[in-house]
């Protein structure tokens, strides 16, 4: 870097100074108004970023600068404890994954020969959340890139905004382009850096146009909401496709509308569905989430109280070997006390004493509807075992009435044979019907008809 000179600058040497910063700074804030030829070059390049860079107007001398640094890609950040702790309570590092970095806080002092003889003054460089460490390696690395008679704030901008700073501050990995950085507490920076990134996006986001795939139309990002899985669709239409789904119970449909998430059934999170739909659609759509999952656990059973009807899960600690014990759905009841007592009755005649006993002990009426349950179950076990078959995942019994014999449980996915009853391959479910075995070209089922015509009688004119 030049040594500057102790001579004092002549008025034209200053004068020339003061247009040269005045023209640089009119780069930076890329005024609308006229810009002086000699600068129209790079000013278009810089006229869509710099402005929001530059956090004050040029006073004195004084200028104020605020750079966000912006990754080329999303990075791993990772945060070591720069002192060594004690506890083991405490991580030693913290590892985030994020697209832009807290900015950079700059003031600047231009002296008077500023380009031509003397560089720009750095008063403070501070990091919001404090996150940069080294900061004077930063200033020193920033005033050596001056050169005698040329302006420096542009390369200082994309210096800091792209990021190039890290390498030579040693905060880059080599071998997996890693951010490395230390912090007294890694804990409480983590979600700093990953709130600041989201505020970044989020304030680009609305800045920008994007095309909904389903109403075809180009919004601003305001306009729009970008779902985790970086598709981009109009709120009007989720906000008309997601509220239709809530409204008519279809809760596993309130996810992406793009085929390929449809596909693999993405389903929206809780925070974009309240960002779309009302409250009450929300609080509707918990709860029918809540009551399919319910309803797919086959360990849930409900209580019997008919103004409680709560939901049940299964103990932990449950032990199937005691007297009294829970039981679900499917499980038989390992109380049997009810069964014996009908099966007593039956084995007796009727009109014995033994009857007679067992309906003064219990009561002829509750006899009544304990045998009516027997012969109820009885006659229903019977129907679920012809005309159904049981999942090999969660046990549910399943009915078909028409169609093929592969099966996909409602209730926990699994795909499997209606005609016998195992688990097939749900990446390629038709190889179990065409491969020698049980269910070889079993597919569908066929039962002969008498398809013979069979005389109506005449048709009578009405």
């Amino acid at each position: 870097m030049p040594i500057p000179t102790t001579t004092h600058p002549s008025q034209e040497v200053l004068d020339e100074c003061q247009i040269l910063q005045k023209e640089e700074f009119e780069v930076l804030e890329a005024s609308r108004g006229p810009i002086p030829f000699r600068t129209l070059s790079y000013s278009y390049v810089v006229q869509s970023i710099y402005p929001e860079y530059v956090s004050s107007h040029l006073n004195e001398g004084n200028l104020k600068l605020e750079v966000p640094v912006e990754l080329e890609h999303p990075q791993d950040v990772t945060i070591a404890r720069d002192v060594p702790s004690d506890s083991s309570a405490f991580p030693m590092s913290e590892t985030v994954s994020v697209s832009t970095l807290p900015a950079l806080l700059i003031h600047i002092s231009l002296p008077s020969t500023y380009p031509l003889e003397e560089s720009p003054r750095i008063s403070s460089i501070r990091a919001t959340h404090l996150w940069l460490p080294r900061i004077g390696k930063l200033n020193k690395l920033l005033t050596d890139m001056w050169q005698a008679g040329d302006g420096v704030l542009y390369m200082w901008l994309e210096y800091l905004r792209t990021g190039e700073f890290l390498k030579a501050l040693e905060l880059v990995d080599g071998s997996d382009s890693k951010i490395l950085i230390t912090h007294p507490n890694p804990p409480s920076l983590a979600p700093l850096l990953l709130s600041s990134d989201q505020r970044s996006q989020s304030s680009q986001f609305a800045k920008n146009t994007y095309p909904c795939s389903v109403c075809l139309a180009t919004l601003k990002g305001s306009k729009c909401l970008q779902l985790s899985c970086k598709h981009i669709f109009c709120r009007g239409c989720l906000q008309d496709f997601w509220g239709m789904c809530i409204e008519e119970g279809d809760v596993g449909r309130v996810g992406c509308p793009d085929p390929d998430c449809v596909k693999r059934k993405r389903e929206a999170n809780e925070e974009e569905v309240a960002r779309v739909v009302s409250g009450e659609e929300v609080d509707r759509w918990r709860w029918l989430r809540e009551k399919r999952n319910l309803e797919k656990d086959p360990t849930i059973v409900h209580c019997p109280v008919d103004n409680c009807q709560s939901p049940v899960k299964k103990p932990a600690n449950e032990d199937p070997e005691s007297g009294r014990t829970w039981h679900g759905p499917i499980s038989p009841c390992v109380i049997a006390h009810s069964e014996k007592v009908v099966l007593e009755y039956l084995a007796s005649d009727e009109g014995s004493v033994e009857r007679e006993r067992i309906e003064q002990q219990y009561g002829k009426g509750n006899i009544a509807k304990l045998v009516n349950r027997y012969n109820e179950e009885i006659a229903n076990n019977e129907w679920m075992k012809n005309s159904t078959t049981e999942c090999p995942g969660c046990s549910c019994r399943v009915e078909k009435s028409l169609g093929c014999n592969h099966m996909t449980c409602w209730k926990c996915g699994k795909h499997f044979c209606y005609r016998c009853g195992a688990a097939i391959s749900a990446a390629d479910p038709y190889a179990h019907f065409s491969q020698p075995g049980r269910c070889y070209q079993k597919l569908f089922d066929f039962e002969a008809q008498d398809l013979e015509w069979q005389d109506m009688g005449e048709f009578v004119d009405v």
